[in-house]
């Protein structure tokens, strides 16, 4: 009897821990606590900087390649303020941040992504606001969702901090990664990893990369990284899964480097392209393609395979041709697309680093391009979008004008283009959802 009552109490003591453990595994998948992983955007969702796969390329099949004032606008709805943030899109939402020079503040907005009705403003700083370059903004990083929360990158007060607020707009935390100096301002966006947001610090003082928990806003681990004193770089990092393995890329400072995403822990690193930097690798399973910007200007494409300083093993191919600053180059199906500052699109043999052709686009060029069914978009300063063919041979497809410039890069998903302009955002497409 006694073997049985001891029994059914240990049954019983097993069935209360079991009951305990899945009650705190759902608190954390609520909560987004260390154990809760990234909820997975739809197709319809563009959650971050250079989209879901953090690569430009959209899963969107219908989009449409035309418009303008009057034609397949479904919308359009001002913007207060100044910002170069690319629109983030989630669910029934889409995000924005911007920045007033007159009242001197730095603030997240959300709009209705059905009619593009405002929802809500909120303030994360007020005074405070740094120097930058005439062509920054105080709002250039575009913010990161998770489904739960929106972060949002600011240089404020000798700082960079992150705001995480929920989908309503009540900020949930402020923290502060570390001190920044600044040369131009900011633009690197926020990554997700897991239960990090993660944020880059290179500035004139003291680089860092650093990782915070994303349901507190604590700092998980902080890496220093070099640091010239000459210049600030600007690049986005990307969280990627290359050569088996997930890293964090990132360049600048003279360097291209790999991380852990998980400790901070660097992997390897390249020399080079240069100093200062301001997009985002691109990568395909076997190589990545950074490309810089000031004063070096060269392309490299790197095996991420290796361990230590790999600057002798493992760069494949290097380019002074068609190199790109500020628009990030774009990789798709063996090739390496790169539409650079002065309107210059090329294509590359990405295996190579052949050139296989080269066109002179309109005008100057800060967003990155675009790739959605086949075709690529990239937008210019003034405002005018040119869509071509992804191929080993130039085709223009449109081109679009609005009549606005700007200088954020355009969202692709649900059939639908979200473009921001110097004083508006569009939706552009056939119709609603």
């Amino acid at each position: 009897m006694n073997r049985v009552r001891l029994a059914a109490g240990l049954i019983s003591i097993g069935c209360l821990f079991a009951a305990i453990q899945s009650a705190l595994e759902l608190s954390a998948a609520a909560t987004g606590s260390p154990t809760a992983d990234i909820a997975k955007p739809s197709p319809d969702d563009w959650p971050w900087w250079r989209g879901p796969g953090g690569d430009g390329v959209s899963q969107d099949r219908a989009a449409v390649t035309e418009w303008g004032k009057a034609k397949n606008i479904v919308w359009k709805t001002a913007v207060p303020g100044r910002g170069h943030s690319s629109p983030v899109v989630w669910g029934d939402r889409v995000f924005l941040t911007t920045a007033d020079d007159e009242s001197q503040s730095q603030s997240v907005l959300a709009f209705d992504r059905g009619t593009g009705k405002p929802l809500w403003t909120t303030v994360a700083h007020k005074g405070g606001l740094m120097k930058k370059h005439g062509k920054n903004s105080h709002a250039s990083a575009t913010s990161a969702c998770d489904g739960e929360r929106v972060y949002s990158a600011f240089i404020h007060s000798g700082a960079l901090h992150v705001t995480a607020t929920n989908l309503d707009g009540k900020i949930l935390w402020q923290s502060s990664a570390g001190a920044f100096r600044s040369e131009h301002g900011y633009g690197s966006s926020p990554v997700l990893h897991k239960s990090l947001v993660i944020v880059c610090g290179d500035n004139l003082s003291g680089c860092f990369i650093a990782a915070l928990d994303r349901a507190t806003g604590k700092i998980a681990w902080k890496t220093p990284r070099n640091t010239t004193g000459r210049h600030g770089s600007y690049a986005t990092p990307i969280v990627a899964k290359v050569a088996g393995r997930t890293q964090l890329l990132l360049h600048g400072m003279e360097t291209v480097s790999s991380y852990d995403p998980g400790t901070g822990k660097l992997l390897w690193s390249c020399d080079g392209p240069t100093e200062v930097t301001a997009c985002t690798v691109a990568f395909n399973d076997k190589l990545i393609f950074a490309s810089g910007g000031y004063p070096d200007k060269e392309i490299l494409a790197i095996r991420p395979d290796g361990a230590g300083n790999v600057t002798k093993s493992h760069v494949v191919w290097r380019s002074t041709k068609g190199v790109t600053y500020v628009p990030s180059p774009l990789y798709h199906d063996g090739h390496l697309y790169i539409v650079n500052d002065s309107g210059v699109a090329s294509c590359f043999d990405a295996g190579t680093g052949e050139q296989l052709w080269q066109q002179r686009l309109e005008g100057a060029f800060s967003a990155s391009p675009v790739l959605a069914g086949g075709n690529i978009y990239v937008t210019n300063e003034a405002g005018k979008t040119f869509v071509f063919k992804a191929g080993r041979e130039f085709e223009l497809v449109a081109q679009n004008d609005l009549g606005d410039g700007g200088f954020a890069t355009l969202a692709i998903a649900g059939g639908q283009i979200l473009l921001r302009t110097d004083h508006s955002l569009f939706c552009i497409g056939q119709g609603k959802r």
